[in-house]
């Protein structure tokens, strides 16, 4: 079987997603999440799967490799060590030996899936930090860089850091289970009651609310050593013992509290999430970003040492918390950072394609990374798609009295977009192919006028229905980065958090958060030409070289098909839909 094609995935895990690379290219990508439409899904990712085969127009028993972000035979020595030292519930042994025997049942999984094909290569088992190592290495432009995992656990590990130079990856070092930065800040996330899956990012939104007035208890739950790492406090919590589990039921992942009662002793008793924020949640969710950010530059810091290279590929959970990433360079002597668009174990998928590539024959002789400069890796649709639903929707679109107008020009359409911006609009805007990983990129956006103070409150009224302390982005093209940003760098997957110039920030007080700060994403014109016109247009107009961004989504996926895009706009009250060359307006 040749080796010219390789399937990753990541499985049995929340984002479950799929990849397909022919000879170390990038073919396609996709989260099983968009095409199930249900957030984080977890499982075996048959529809992602389907998709990248369908993209490259190629059968299951054309695959070569499939690449699994996992290995459950990995550090087997310090999980019989954990056990007999701390001798865990039988629960949560039969709770891990049940995902152990999932996690050998792709073969089964995949003749389901194809049932009148067969897999007919080799499965190849790719730890699961040496995976998000290999997604952030050997998809930057780096010949040699410190490479750096953090999230919660995977494969027994908590965090994994080392060096990568050409088509090698040296791990250095580990921290093991039960010593977690991301474990940790989970548990605090569901503390500050933010129960579900993926809910990290509420806790960095709320965390500028407040004062880290707790940074002394966080001292307490996490302890930092001398030689760079750190420990949890495991009297604080509960994940690594007796009850807990991890599950996904009909694909949503859930994982029991993670934190003991001593926490509440410490803190006080803990927040349900349908009481109101008070300035204490707020506090102690500054001082969780705090503790984050010592215990993480502590380490950083520690590697750069000892590793005194100047860049850093860097992935893993953690690698979303987006405003400590903001914080690199200033705090260390790395000058380059590079980021994944998926740097969660969605990611994963792509780092063991990748390494499995890297480990063929004719992988071995490619001296260069493949670079990974933009995330539009999932489905497009045409124009003659988008016309026949336009037309199967007729009747609604009327009832929702809503011109339709198709603009054959780039230019005049992109012109259109941004003076309805400019006048106030709330802008879905549906394009080419999907975005990779957890941001909107242009591709599958809402848009709106950053200028306007009551942007957000028009955009959580009108549709995304979700809590008032959460930040809006900004993505602004390439070149006016530092006209606009204290910081100067590129930032296409929207990974870094960065400093607003002062005079600037009443300005475009839509995109500022309390804090001065704003998400960024560079926009380029080479690999996103549209939604760098459309941005360039409404400079034209304003002076302005960003509009707000955020994910076109009402409490659900990212939008997928234009069907999910069409649903979207006509539940919501939003202004304006642009389909391709489609331009859809609410007549006032």
């Amino acid at each position: 079987m040749s080796e010219e094609w390789i399937l990753g995935i990541n499985t049995y895990h929340g984002d479950s997603a799929a990849c397909l690379l022919h000879r170390g290219e990038l073919i396609a990508k996709a989260e099983e999440e968009r095409f199930r439409r249900i957030k984080h899904w977890a499982g075996f990712p048959s529809q992602a799967i389907q998709y990248c085969l369908k993209t490259a127009n190629i059968s299951l028993n054309q695959i070569g490799i499939l690449a699994i972000n996992s290995d459950p035979k990995a550090n087997f020595f310090k999980k019989i060590n954990y056990i007999l030292r701390n001798k865990p519930s039988l629960n949560f042994i039969l709770d891990r030996l049940k995902n152990h025997k999932a996690r050998f049942s792709i073969e089964r999984e995949l003749s389901e899936t194809f049932p009148k094909e067969k897999f007919q290569g080799k499965i190849g088992r790719i730890e699961h930090h040496l995976s998000h190592l290999s997604s952030a290495f050997f998809a930057s432009p780096f010949e040699e860089a410190l490479v750096l995992s953090v999230d919660g656990f995977g494969d027994f590990t908590s965090c994994a850091w080392g060096v990568g130079k050409n088509n090698e990856i040296d791990i250095k070092g580990k921290i093991y289970f039960p010593h977690s930065l991301g474990a940790f800040y989970q548990a605090m996330t569901q503390y500050l009651g933010f129960p579900h899956f993926g809910d990290e990012y509420k806790v960095m939104g709320l965390a500028p609310y407040g004062k880290p007035r707790f940074v002394n208890e966080m001292k307490e739950i996490v302890k930092l050593k001398e030689d760079g790492m750190f420990e949890l406090n495991l009297e604080y919590f509960c994940f690594q013992k007796k009850e807990f589990s991890y599950t996904w039921k009909e694909g949503v992942p859930h994982s029991s509290k993670m934190y003991s009662e001593r926490l509440c002793e410490l803190l006080g008793s803990a927040r349900e999430p349908q009481e109101i924020i008070l300035d204490k949640h707020r506090d102690i969710a500054s001082s969780t970003q705090c503790m984050y950010e010592a215990a993480f530059f502590h380490l950083l810091n520690q590697l750069c040492k000892i590793y005194p290279l100047e860049n850093l590929a860097f992935a893993g959970g953690c690698a979303m918390n987006s405003v400590a990433n903001g914080k690199i360079i200033e705090r260390t002597n790395l000058k380059k950072i590079y980021i994944p668009a998926a740097a969660g174990d969605a990611g994963g998928a792509v780092g063991a394609a990748l390494l499995a590539w890297k480990k063929t024959k004719e992988g071995r002789k490619e001296k260069k990374n493949q670079l990974i400069q933009h995330a539009f890796w999932g489905p497009a649709f045409s124009d003659k798609e988008i016309e026949t639903l336009l037309k199967e929707y007729k009747v609604a679109l009327e009832k929702e009295n809503c011109n339709i107008e198709r603009f054959s020009e780039e230019d005049v359409l992109c012109e259109h977009t941004a003076r309805a911006i400019a006048q106030g609009s709330v802008v879905g805007w549906f394009q080419g192919r999907m975005e990779w990983g957890p941001r909107a990129l242009g591709n599958r956006s809402i848009l709106g006028d950053p200028r306007r103070q009551d942007m957000k409150d028009i955009l959580n009224l009108k549709i995304k229905r979700r809590e008032s302390f959460r930040p809006f982005a900004p993505s602004i093209l390439r070149e006016a980065v530092l006209d606009w940003f204290e910081l100067e760098d590129d930032v296409p997957f929207m990974m870094q958090v960065f400093k607003i110039r002062q005079e600037k920030r009443s300005i475009i007080p839509a995109v500022t958060h309390v804090d001065g700060t704003g998400r960024l994403q560079t926009v380029h014109q080479d690999t996103n030409p549209r939604y760098y016109c459309l941005i360039s247009a409404f400079k034209t107009l304003t002076q302005i070289p960003l509009l707000l961004n955020t994910s076109f989504n009402e409490n659900e996926p990212v939008v997928c098909k234009p069907i999910e895009a069409l649903h979207c706009f006509l539940r919501t009250k939003m202004d304006v839909l642009v389909l391709g060359d489609y331009f859809l307006c609410r007549k006032n």
